[in-house]
């Protein structure tokens, strides 16, 4: 059975790239824009890995992401944004909340390896 990825993005531009690369790439994977639609599709369609954007139209990403933790607590968590965090903020803050850090121009080659490695393939 194909592993699940969640992407969360307000943007098009990326939820598309990053659904046509992972879906080539072996991946079953639901795409949404919102928290919201987030909430909703984790009740009935359970990811195994999640992409979320950190700045979201309707939500904060990392509130959203608290909150799908009630649900998901041992899913792993790519934070996948244009704001740039330094080391020490990631380790402090944002390390007890999502597994990895990656910038949105982190060539797509480099997003599959950690993805492959947050679900042991």
């Amino acid at each position: 059975m194909k592993k699940h990825i969640l992407i969360v993005d307000d943007e098009v531009e990326i939820r598309d790239l990053l659904q046509l690369f992972l879906t080539s790439s072996g991946y079953r994977v639901s795409a949404v824009e919102t928290s919201l639609e987030a909430q909703r599709l984790v009740l009935t369609d359970k990811p195994d890995l999640i992409i979320s954007d950190l700045q979201l139209e309707d939500s904060d990403g990392l509130e959203m992401i608290e909150k799908l933790r009630a649900t998901l607590r041992d899913t792993p968590v790519i934070l996948l944004t244009g704001v740039l965090f330094d080391a020490q903020s990631f380790r402090d803050t944002l390390s007890k909340k999502v597994s990895l850090y990656l910038i949105k121009t982190t060539p797509l080659a480099r997003i599959k390896v950690e993805i492959d490695r947050l679900l042991g393939k």
